[in-house]
């Protein structure tokens, strides 16, 4: 085929654009961002328990015994989220919890989450099966626990693709849902009695 012809089809083409990645970082007044309490329907607790600290451009959640999620107000359907977050090393043997929800409803009543805990990284939550209202835990499925120390930092890589949710830790995949009750929903970032850091919180949407 002539150069000049290949090159006039190339140009003729539609362009296509990679999907750009969108720092989700809020800004210290959590704009954008509402909390929520769990279970839902009840008040928060008044005072700083999320805070932003713009210099290391962290997150940092206090922990502090309130059960709580951060919800980013933006409906998703398909997406990819980078997430990397450290627990503050605690003296004893605490049970660190946290987690990452995707794909949950506006109050958080029906919910999936990517645990975030020593134990490991899997998918578990609230959903919808044949009608009513189940819970459904992936933790005996999770391929293997790839989650650091207390202090360490792990990054959370979710993808949402049609029905499934896939759930990577620091660089493996761990975990998947298929669950075609919920192709859209929230995302957001739990607080359940533990401090703990978020940083890097990037969104790819996908539609």
């Amino acid at each position: 085929m002539p150069r000049s012809l290949l090159l006039a089809i190339v140009l003729a083409a539609p362009l296509v654009l990679a999907q750009d990645w969108q720092d989700l970082m809020p800004d210290p007044s959590l704009a954008g961002w509402t909390r929520i309490t769990i279970p839902p329907g009840g008040e928060v607790t008044p005072g700083e328990h999320w805070k932003v600290d713009t210099s290391t451009h962290t997150l940092l959640c206090y922990g502090d015994q309130k059960h709580e999620w951060l919800r980013y107000d933006r409906e998703l359907a398909d997406f990819e989220l980078h997430v990397e977050w450290r627990f503050t090393p605690k003296e004893g043997n605490p049970h660190y919890n946290s987690g990452v929800f995707a794909r949950t409803n506006a109050d958080g009543s029906l919910w999936h989450q990517a645990q975030a805990g020593l134990a490991g990284g899997y998918w578990f939550g609230e959903t919808m099966v044949d009608g009513l209202k189940k819970r459904l835990d992936f933790r005996h499925q999770m391929t293997e626990n790839r989650v650091k120390p207390a202090g360490e930092w792990n990054t959370y890589d979710i993808q949402a693709v049609g029905p499934k949710l896939t759930l990577s830790v620091n660089g493996g995949v761990v975990s998947t849902w298929d669950d075609p009750s919920m192709l859209k929903g929230y995302i957001g970032l739990e607080s359940e009695g533990y401090r703990i850091e978020f940083r890097n919180l990037k969104l790819k949407v996908v539609k």
